[in-house]
């Protein structure tokens, strides 16, 4: 069993993807669109603002993955929530990532908080040689840690 988180963006999930591949030094092994999905009998056509979002990514980093989707803007005439249309900030999780040795964990934690906003700086604490918290700029929560004491 593997636990994947699935992230979801406001139109920049491509862009989250790409630049979570380098960081992670992992590989987009699926991309597709909303624009590229068959078409499918009783589906409302689709918005000209959704075609170009990502309907499904995957990417592979070692054993791990990450999957993701642009929300889906509202269909005319029907509400934010449904199909699962209008964006959310992230609430009440993190993505955490274990590291191994201080030096990685800083690298990742320095690249996810470029543009980022800090939550708890990376640093050493009773538990960790260093763990941080940082928002990056996709409004994706992490938290980076070290296994074992300082």
């Amino acid at each position: 069993m593997q636990f994947v988180p699935y992230l979801n963006f406001d139109g920049d999930a491509a862009e989250a993807m790409a630049f979570y591949a380098e960081l992670f030094g992992g590989r987009i092994v699926y991309q597709s669109t909303f624009g590229e999905m068959p078409p499918m009998e009783g589906m409302p056509p689709l918005p000209e603002a959704a075609k170009g979002r990502l309907m499904h990514a995957h990417l592979q980093a070692g054993a791990q993955s990450i999957m993701a989707s642009d929300t889906m803007p509202a269909m005319p005439g029907q509400a934010d929530a449904a199909c699962a249309g209008g964006y959310r900030k992230p609430q009440g999780m993190w993505v955490a990532i274990q590291v191994d040795g201080t030096a990685e964990g800083r690298r990742v934690f320095d690249g996810l908080a470029r543009d980022g906003q800090v939550a708890m700086p990376f640093q050493a604490t009773f538990w960790s040689a260093g763990f941080g918290m940082v928002t990056d700029r996709f409004g994706t929560p992490w938290m980076v840690n070290v296994p074992g004491a300082a």
